[in-house]
């Protein structure tokens, strides 16, 4: 034989040992697997499995006893949210042992292993399905920290950046009421200082001349009945845009004063300036604007998530690099109408007094809001609020290990500290550190969607559950022959109830079957079945005692 190819035969042979050696390795494996998983059937989950009386806990079930107890769920048309008549619980939902983040509504095959889906069920075993279990070796690895539930009031504190404006509301606009020449100007230039009262520039009025001359005239004749005509002339000159002080000046000088003084009436900084000497002026046209600077403004961008905290008149505090060691005090005036789409801030305008005109328009401020007084209110710290999105959860550290997640609707947040409107009591304990992986674990048990749900335990005061045997089956109609009725105070009697979805009713649902209903009355019309599953036929003294209540 070549050798090459003898050599390759060999090398082939050693590899298909290898392959046999490991995948005898595996099946030994996977078959103790099994069997560990599987164990001994105990007596009790055999006789709960087959019917048999006796409080069982499902959650000490192996895998082929969940198996079963599906298999049988099918044959007898079980589904998640139906009562399983052989223990006694509500069905949660369905599930693969080897794919624990999936559920199913409905009894079946795994579609992930070769192998039938196992039940959840509600209420089972000593823990509450509302809870998680974490053994104290889990806590210590995890380094779980609890942290109380105290009662206090927020500390909360705003502060906002802005820049300086004029205070419009100390703003003067000098205008012309009559035409006129420049004939001197006080003033050279804008933003100059200007003092109450200071003149501002020397304007020729030649329309007052003939208007004042017609007064003197008037007022050095002599006869009865000039007193309305001297009247009229003073009328005339305030027409001709004279003022009260002027028109006095004309009377008690008894000469003609064609000349105006353009007068500052505030003290301030010339922010316009008009004139020029030479030049026209006429009635309306704008001379000068003076601004106050006594008081400036300050338009912050506060965050809409705390400009509930503002009010108009709340003090507030402003500092300025441009005035270092010195602050300047105020007050909120408004919350304008108006939020950045882009930064979710608020313009609020705040007046600061300006000791020594320091602030100008365009300075960078930063300002600090008084703390408003808060109403003591429950307060968990920040790190324990998981915040999904559609909702605010905590996890509450219960006794003997457990943590259960609660839905709060929670309010203010500062310093580490956030309000607790609703969800949670005082002196109860929450998860600081850890609680994200309590609550993967907890939306893997389906715990999330019952979050805040009514107990089963406790249904609503309009639904009413009965036992009752159908009698025919008409559409969406069922004729049903049940005992008395205590919440509805009905005697035992024959009547029609509307069936749900059929979706939702059990398989092969026909004229002779046990069923348990729970129904709701409907103004005007048959009661609504909500809820309908086939329960275990009774047999011996107890069909017939049920026999009897129904008869009677």
């Amino acid at each position: 034989m070549n050798p090459p190819i003898s050599r390759w035969i060999a090398v082939a042979a050693a590899v298909a040992l290898l392959l046999g050696v490991a995948f005898s390795a595996w099946w030994l494996g996977m078959s103790h697997g099994m069997a560990t998983m599987s164990g001994p059937v105990s007596a009790a989950a055999s006789n709960t499995v087959s019917g048999a009386a006796g409080p069982v806990d499902p959650s000490q079930w192996t895998i082929p006893q969940g198996e079963e107890a599906t298999r049988r769920h099918i044959r007898e048309g079980l589904k998640a949210g139906d009562v399983d008549p052989a223990t006694g619980l509500r069905i949660q939902n369905y599930h693969d042992p080897m794919v624990p983040g999936k559920n199913f509504d409905a009894p079946a095959k795994s579609p992930f292993m070769d192998m039938m889906l196992v039940p959840r069920y509600a209420n089972a075993g000593a823990a509450d399905t509302g809870t998680v279990d974490v053994s104290p070796r889990i806590q210590r690895n995890l380094g779980l920290r609890t942290a109380p539930v105290s009662t206090g009031s927020l500390a909360s504190e705003v502060a906002a950046t802005g820049s300086v404006v004029w205070n419009e509301r100390e703003q003067v606009l000098l205008q012309a009421r009559s035409p006129g020449f420049v004939e001197k100007v006080y003033v050279r230039a804008t933003f100059d200082r200007v003092a109450a009262g200071a003149p501002l520039a020397e304007i020729y009025v030649p329309a007052w001349v003939s208007a004042q001359e017609e007064y003197l005239a008037l007022a050095r004749m002599q006869g009865p009945d000039l007193a309305p005509l001297r009247d009229a002339a003073r009328q005339r000159m305030r027409l001709a845009g004279m003022d009260a002080a002027q028109v006095d000046a004309v009377v008690r000088s008894g000469t003609v004063k064609p000349r105006s003084t353009l007068i500052a009436p505030i003290g301030g900084t010339l922010t316009e300036l008009m004139l020029r000497e030479g030049m026209t002026v006429s009635p309306g046209m704008t001379l000068a604007r003076i601004q106050g600077t006594g008081t400036v403004w300050a338009e912050g961008q506060v965050p809409e998530s705390q400009a509930a905290l503002l009010r108009p008149g709340v003090r507030v505090s402003a500092t300025s690099p441009a005035a270092p060691g010195q602050t300047f005090e105020g007050r909120v005036q408004a919350l304008l109408p108006e939020v950045d789409p882009v930064t979710r801030t608020q313009k609020a305008r705040l007046e600061l007094a300006n000791r020594g005109g320091r602030l100008v328009p365009g300075m960078f401020v930063q300002m600090r809001f008084a703390r408003p007084v808060a109403a003591q209110a429950l307060l968990v710290p920040s790190d324990a609020v998981i915040h999904t999105g559609r909702r605010s959860v905590v996890m509450l550290a219960e006794a003997d290990g457990r943590f259960r997640p609660v839905d709060v609707t929670t309010g203010l947040e500062s310093g580490g500290q956030t309000e607790v409107l609703r969800g949670l009591q005082a002196g109860q304990q929450v998860v600081l550190s850890g609680n994200f992986l309590i609550d993967s674990e907890a939306s893997l048990r389906g715990l999330e969607s019952r979050l805040n749900q009514p107990d089963a335990a406790a249904p609503a005061a309009d639904v009413h559950a009965t036992d009752a045997v159908v009698d025919g089956i008409d559409g969406g109609t069922v004729k049903l022959t049940h005992p008395p009725i205590a919440s509805l105070k009905w005697p035992a009697m024959q009547m029609d109830f509307q069936l749900p979805p059929r979706e939702r009713l059990p398989r092969g649902l026909g004229a002779g079957d046990r069923v348990q209903i729970e129904f709701r009355m409907q103004d005007g019309d048959m009661p609504q079945i909500t809820s309908i599953r086939r329960v275990v036929p009774l047999a011996g003294p107890a069909a017939a005692a049920v026999a009897s209540g129904v008869a009677r």
